[in-house]
């Protein structure tokens, strides 16, 4: 029989998906689940998948609909809680958005143009440098 508790190690550990939804980098538990299932989450480098654990000082980079956030687990939490709270159980360490002016000036096509044809499409893949 060990030392501690059985209720301790609930403490010290969460899941990567419930602790990445707990702290609000994603909006439901689902979409938490479904981005470690698709590699967008990693835990000290690494893909994790939903059930890793996640410990205090676990540095965690998500790609969240809102762009990468980098954070360093500072408290383990397993329950969703309000914004002011969730702020405290992580250090932010993301990298600023990109300026107003980069995010415009990504080339769009014209609304109501269509489809882009074999041509266009070839076009853009050589502009792209696929």
């Amino acid at each position: 029989m060990s030392a501690t508790p059985a209720g301790s190690a609930a403490r010290e550990t969460a899941r990567a998906d419930a602790w990445v939804w707990a702290v609000r980098l994603f909006s439901s538990r689902a979409a938490a689940t479904a981005a470690c299932k698709g590699g967008h989450v990693h835990v000290n480098g690494a893909r994790a998948k939903p059930a890793q654990p996640v410990r205090v000082g676990d540095k965690i980079e998500a790609t969240t609909p809102g762009g990468v956030r980098v954070v360093v687990v500072r408290r383990v939490i397993s329950k969703r809680v309000g914004a002011p709270v969730a702020v405290e159980c992580y250090e932010d360490h993301s990298p600023p958005p990109p300026p107003r002016e980069v995010r415009l000036s990504m080339p769009r096509r014209d609304p109501g143009s269509g489809r882009p044809t074999k041509r266009d499409r070839r076009t853009l893949d050589r502009f792209r440098g696929r």
